[in-house]
This record gives C-alpha cells, sequence and structure tokens, in this order.
C-alpha cells in the first residue's frame, strides 16, 4: 500500500495553471499582431518603401493582461519617420508636409477584429 501525506494547499498550482492558461488564450495577440503589421505596411506611403518594411509589432505580458504595440524602425536623424507622415512636418525651406492619417484607418479593422474575439470568447465560456 502507497500512501501520501500533503501539507499546505495547492494554491500555488492553481495559481500556475490559471496563468498558463490565460497566457495560452493571450497568445492569439500574436495573430494580430502580424496582422496589424501587414495592414500598416500596406498603408505606410511609399517612397522607397524603408518605412512601409520597418513595421514590427511586440507582445507585453503582465499579471492581469497583456498589450500589443506597433512599432517602426525606420528614423531620420533620431525623428520616427512614420510621426513625419501621420503629423507632417516642416521642411528648412519653410514649406510644410501636410501629414496623413493612415495608421488609425490601418489598424481599425485590427481592433475590431480583437474586440469581436474578445466578446466571442466572453460569451461562449
Amino acid at each position: 500500500m502507497i500512501k501520501f501525506n500533503v501539507k499546505g494547499d495547492w494554491s500555488k498550482t492553481n495559481r500556475f495553471l490559471e496563468r498558463a492558461l490565460e497566457i495560452a488564450k493571450l497568445g492569439e495577440l500574436d495573430k494580430y499582431g502580424k496582422r496589424g503589421v501587414q495592414v500598416l505596411a500596406e498603408a505606410t506611403p511609399k517612397d522607397s518603401g524603408v518605412t512601409a518594411e520597418s513595421w514590427y509589432y511586440k507582445i507585453t505580458h503582465y499579471k492581469d493582461g497583456a498589450k500589443i504595440e506597433w512599432l517602426n524602425s525606420s528614423q531620420n536623424e533620431g525623428i520616427p519617420i512614420v510621426i513625419l507622415l501621420q503629423y507632417g512636418h516642416a521642411f528648412q525651406n519653410g514649406e510644410f508636409f501636410e501629414g496623413v492619417d493612415f495608421i488609425n484607418p490601418a489598424l481599425r479593422p485590427v481592433f475590431h477584429a480583437i474586440a469581436e474575439d474578445a466578446w466571442e470568447e466572453l460569451v461562449n465560456e
């Protein structure tokens, strides 16, 4: 006969398993990150194409959630090119390039997909 004596409780194990389950669900964020990069690359105004090809994403997990950040590494003298394209900028000769809001419209369908999938997950649990 085998006999087990256990002291304490399973709270740490349960907490670990609950966090693992949440992280697995948050793994879905990867598909949204990739989709965001794709739509941003398509929407970015292109001259050389370098800025459009410089999008990437970062997912940060927190104790109670996660976030996706879409970033762009294309810079000119330390200034992010997408900021200049989005909001506009002045040239040294006094001319002004008016910005074009291309980021928000491009990401809107991704945000809607995230919201729809989250609602579906909530309703079906």
